[in-house]
Parts: C-alpha cells; sequence; structure tokens
C-alpha cells in the first residue's frame, strides 16, 4: 500500500502535472513553427537563392535502382536512393533556433514578471547611528569647547 499512495503523491503533485502541461503545449509549439519555418520563412529565402526548395537540397550518394525483371521473375530487387538531405537539417536547425529564441524570451518575461511581484518598496534607509567611539569623541570635543 505504502509503494501505491507513495506514487500517487508524486504523480498530483503540481510540478509533475505542470510538467506534463508544459510537454504537450511544447509539442504543438513545436509543430507551428516547424509549419512556420518551412512554410513561411524558407520558401522566400528560396526564392532569394534562386527558386531553390530547402527541402530538395541533398547529396545523392547512391541513386536509386529499380528491380530488374526477366518476365515475371525479379532478377535484382530495387534500391532506394542513398542522400545526405541537407536541406532538411537546414530546416531544422532554423526551427531549433527560432523554438529556442521563443523559449528564451518566454523564460526572460516570466523571471522580469517574478522579480517585480517579489520587489517590496524600499523605505528610505536612515542614516547609520554614530559608533560609540564617535558618541565618546563627540562628547570630548563639547566639554573642551565649553572650557
Amino acid at each position: 500500500m505504502g509503494f501505491i499512495k507513495e506514487f500517487k503523491d508524486f504523480a498530483v503533485k503540481g510540478n509533475v502535472l505542470d510538467m506534463a502541461v508544459g510537454i504537450i503545449i511544447g509539442g504543438a509549439f513545436g509543430k507551428i513553427v516547424s509549419s512556420f519555418v518551412s512554410d513561411v520563412v524558407m520558401p522566400p529565402i528560396g526564392v532569394l537563392l534562386g527558386g531553390v526548395d530547402f527541402k530538395d537540397l541533398k547529396i545523392v550518394i547512391k541513386d536509386a535502382q529499380p528491380a530488374i525483371m526477366d518476365g515475371a521473375t525479379e532478377i535484382a530487387a530495387a534500391t532506394n536512393e542513398v542522400a545526405l538531405n541537407y536541406g532538411a537539417f537546414i530546416n531544422t536547425v532554423i526551427d531549433f533556433t527560432i523554438i529556442a529564441f521563443a523559449v528564451f524570451m518566454m523564460v526572460k518575461a516570466v523571471n522580469y514578471a517574478k522579480k517585480k511581484d517579489n520587489e517590496e518598496p524600499v523605505a528610505p534607509a536612515e542614516p547609520p547611528k554614530p559608533s560609540n567611539e564617535e558618541v565618546l569623541l563627540s562628547e570630548i570635543r563639547d566639554l573642551l569647547k565649553n572650557k
């Protein structure tokens, strides 16, 4: 019974629920940013670079081969193209950069809001009281003046 209670306490803590919501929202946010990059940002950049679609940028290492047939008998199986899809990698790097910047700005805004909430109005500070030596020296000075 102790294990189940311990798990229940863990699962219903606010931090775990907040984390779950954050992961779900983060996944959706990632899809939005990916769409923004591939559908809004990259097409104009491609046009500026001479009509290049970044999704099509790749280095082909081995071309695809169709199956070799002898009538109805397959002599050699078809092979897929082997390529380095660096255009898709560029899209992913831009996605990451935009997401990282958005998260940075969000964290910065939250920290700023927390800082403002935690600031208490500061009362003007009193001047520091004189030390015992200063008080004694002042009294000696006053006594010498009076003589």
